[in-house]
């Protein structure tokens, strides 16, 4: 029997996603002299570039300039690549199996703009979901007895926030988006918002520290970032191929669990009991949420 389509790509995206997370603090915390967390944004937003220009010419270099389109597209881009500062400020105050967990809880955003926007009724999983993704971010934010951990207070849980909220915003926007402007454009206009937004990164980096330009600087995280942009090409074309409703509750509740058992196995890390929690109920969360919503999508079609 044939894999489904969607389901391989959504599987692939997963996959891409969940390694780029677990390998994105190398480049910072791994070797002497760092490559700053700033200059790995700038990297990212060029690794963006080949994967639109594929977009492009898949559409046949046309975007949607629709007035709309360009509205959602500039909030939608805007949203995404704020939401990836943020989560670059997060990882350089913590380490990305705390900090991941948090961000895979977007859906709790979404599900309550929604509810509370498009007036949409979330059903009683999504809502369960809801509930245990605010117990589970308290149990992250414990601090963890061991004073030797590289945990600077609870600066790194800000960051994260923010990365939640705005691509927690973002996913509400491509959601109302829906008929106005196509996933590809918007994949295109996401990547026009991430270079408009590099010159910013740039301005950020502190300067006074040594930068390594070396393969393990630059080089090392382009590879890694490229995971990210590919996966967000791979999650359109998913997209693509499948219903909605079915690939961004598969990506979303795969990803995560991939980011958080590679980032244990490979820095050789064992999580406070109750930050260990935190991530098991984050992942139930998820999976809630994303089943929740997939069950009430099903309910309005029948």
């Amino acid at each position: 029997m044939r894999m489904a389509r969607w389901l391989w790509l959504s599987i692939l995206a997963a996959a891409l996603f969940g390694v780029w997370g677990a390998l994105i603090e190398l480049p910072e915390k791994h070797f002497q002299p760092g490559f700053p967390a700033t200059l790995g944004y700038v990297v990212w937003s060029l690794t963006m570039l080949p994967c639109a220009l594929l977009v492009l010419r898949r559409i046949g270099w046309r975007m949607d300039r629709s007035p709309k389109a360009i509205w959602y597209g500039a909030v939608v881009g805007l949203l995404g690549a704020a939401g990836q500062l943020a989560l670059f400020k997060a990882l350089m105050d913590g380490p990305a199996y705390l900090v991941f967990p948090v961000i895979s809880l977007v859906p709790t955003v979404t599900i309550v703009m929604s509810v509370l926007i498009l007036r949409e009724r979330a059903h009683a999983l999504a809502s369960l979901g809801v509930l245990l993704s605010l117990v589970a971010i308290f149990l992250l934010s414990l601090r963890p007895s061991d004073t030797r951990t590289p945990l600077d207070g609870h600066r790194w849980l800000f960051g994260a926030a923010g990365a939640l909220v705005m691509w927690g915003m973002q996913s509400y926007f491509v959601k109302a988006s829906a008929g106005s402007v196509s996933s590809e454009s918007l994949f295109c206009y996401m990547t026009v918002s991430a270079l408009v937004l590099a010159p910013v990164a740039w301005s950020m980096t502190d300067w006074s520290l040594l930068v390594n330009w070396g393969l393990s600087g630059p080089y090392l995280t382009a590879l890694i970032q490229m995971a990210n942009s590919v996966g967000a090409l791979v999650f359109v074309f998913a997209l693509r191929s499948g219903k909605a409703l079915l690939v961004a509750p598969t990506v979303n509740g795969l990803y995560p669990v991939i980011t958080i058992v590679l980032s244990l196995v490979l820095y050789t890390r064992r999580p406070e009991y109750w930050n260990g929690l935190g991530m098991v109920l984050a992942v139930a969360a998820v999976m809630l949420m994303s089943y929740g919503e997939t069950l009430s999508k099903r309910e309005v079609i029948g």
